[in-house]
């Protein structure tokens, strides 16, 4: 017995989804290949005449912050067979998210170009668009819940590690693009925008602790970066006390809340049993 013309036309419209998300995974990985500097490109924090590197502003983290792209392209890797399966392809949750990850992942390669071409001035609205893009596919996930835990990993965990990474690369991104064509500030002390650009970073991943509840990934990853902005400030040829000690407060700020939030959903869910 044939199938309906209407789920015919429905595991099509999957197939094609799960197919775009798995060719824009791999422009992905190539993009990333080549800013690597492994394929003759050049390395990001070396491209743009140095404009992101780990010393160019007060908030940009240490080189060794750049590690957790390892784990997010291996998440989404992971992500990108993960919805392939039988089992994964029809459900509300993929079908909903799965062309944001698609162009997430096609924004993040475009990004690597303009910033391998010197067009740094390119580079902001595309991250910014990627940002968006990304807080849209976080709420999807935050509405919408895994159907277990290998899910919850592999499409929530990535997707959440993946915002909140890019929650501090924008604000870097912008902050060097700045820089780079010489604002000076208003005259107010670089110091004081460093101190200003964290509290606003904060105050970001509290709301994203606050709207996930126990969704952790953004909480970590933004954590992570501000972390080794903190780094970067106390150990590099860039020194600015205030602004590490404000992306010390931050991390504190925005794990706590996290769990602060965790533990309240934990309690709401046992008192509605």
């Amino acid at each position: 017995m044939s199938q309906p013309k209407e789920n015919v036309m429905r595991e099509s419209r999957d197939v094609i989804r799960q197919i775009t998300v798995a060719a824009s995974a791999t422009f992905a990985l190539i993009g990333a290949f080549v800013g690597s500097g492994a394929a003759g490109g050049t390395p990001i924090q070396d491209a743009a005449g140095g404009a992101l590197s780990a010393d160019a502003t007060v908030i940009a983290p240490a080189g060794s912050a750049f590690g957790i792209w390892s784990v997010i392209y291996l998440g989404l890797i992971a992500y990108a067979v993960w919805q392939m399966l039988p089992k994964q392809s029809s459900t509300e949750l993929h079908r909903r998210v799965g062309y944001w990850v698609a162009a997430s992942l096609v924004l993040n390669a475009a990004w690597i170009l303009s910033i391998q071409y010197g067009l740094l001035a390119l580079s902001v609205p595309v991250i910014i668009l990627l940002l968006i893009v990304l807080i849209q596919a976080y709420l999807i996930t935050v509405n919408l819940p895994a159907a277990g835990a290998i899910d919850a990993i592999v499409t929530d965990g990535t997707i959440g590690l993946y915002l909140g990474w890019v929650c501090v690369a924008t604000a870097a991104n912008i902050t060097a693009w700045l820089n780079a064509i010489g604002f000076t500030g208003f005259g107010i002390h670089e110091d004081v925008w460093g101190v200003a650009i964290i509290f606003v970073a904060g105050a970001v991943g509290i709301a994203l602790a606050a709207r996930g509840r126990a969704h952790f990934a953004p909480s970590l990853s933004l954590s992570w970066g501000l972390a080794w902005v903190a780094v970067g400030r106390l150990t590099g040829d860039l020194i600015s006390q205030p602004t590490a000690v404000a992306a010390i407060v931050a991390v504190a700020a925005v794990l706590t809340s996290a769990a602060v939030f965790a533990i309240a959903r934990l309690r709401a869910e046992q008192a509605a049993r």
